[in-house]
């Protein structure tokens, strides 16, 4: 008779352990899902940070490139878009074009390094 008492009781106990591993499982489960809704957050502003990079960079070029040639030579906009590489490269390629841009890297890099050794 306590044999069998000892072995329902037993079974109560297995029973509160396993209710309690249901428990545990359930709550880590929900643990699982909220961390991987906060890793796809980190993913999708991960993304959002770098197409801000790309678009910086595209309106950069854009200023850069074709909008500030067209304000100061406005008749390049009549160029199809071979015509104005064609046109770019034979003046970049000038000897005075590679001594302009060597001088004003130079300067940028000058002025740079002031600003930095000044702070």
């Amino acid at each position: 008779m306590v044999f069998l008492y000892l072995i329902s009781k037993g079974c109560e106990n297995m029973e509160k352990s396993l209710e309690q591993l249901k428990q545990e499982y359930e709550k880590t489960t929900v643990l699982l899902e909220q961390e991987k809704r906060k890793m796809q957050r980190l993913k999708n502003r991960q993304a959002y940070l770098e197409s801000g990079s790309r678009k910086q960079r595209t309106h950069r070029l854009i200023t850069r490139g074709g909008a500030a040639i067209e304000s100061i030579a406005p008749q390049t906009k009549e160029l199809s878009e071979a015509e104005f590489y064609s046109l770019m490269e034979s003046i970049l390629n000038l000897p005075q074009a590679e001594h302009f841009i060597r001088s004003a890297t130079e300067n940028h890099a000058r002025i740079s390094g002031q600003e930095k050794g000044g702070d």
